[in-house]
């Protein structure tokens, strides 16, 4: 019974990391891709280093790269529940003692060494 609820529990932290990468991204104003959101995150700041933006422009340009960079975060924190919850669940599979070899010998040789 325990094993189900934290289940059930993994899949809804799961669920709610990436309903906030979605709602980051809607934020943005756009469905980007973390790869995306990076690569224009980093071109707002080489034109915010390389400087003669007029100020209306650099503050634009900040605006933009807090969004793109909570877009990025929040993509990144999806990224790491889901890996989180694949790495729970094969620890779940393999018991209790980490024991995942032939006959419950844990260890890359099946011999729990």
């Amino acid at each position: 019974m325990a094993k189900a609820q934290e289940q059930g529990q993994r899949e809804r932290r799961e669920r709610a990391a990436s309903e906030a990468a979605q709602a980051a991204g809607e934020a943005a104003g756009e469905a980007l891709s973390y790869e995306q959101a990076r690569d224009e995150l980093l071109d707002v700041v080489r034109r915010l280093e390389v400087g003669g933006v007029p100020l209306e422009e650099s503050l634009r340009l900040w605006e933009r790269g807090e969004e793109l960079a909570a877009l990025c975060r929040s993509r990144l924190e999806g990224a790491r529940a889901r890996l989180d919850a694949v790495l729970a669940a094969e620890r779940e599979a393999d018991g209790p003692n980490g024991a995942g070899g032939p006959n419950g010998a844990g260890g890359p040789n099946g011999t729990g060494q």
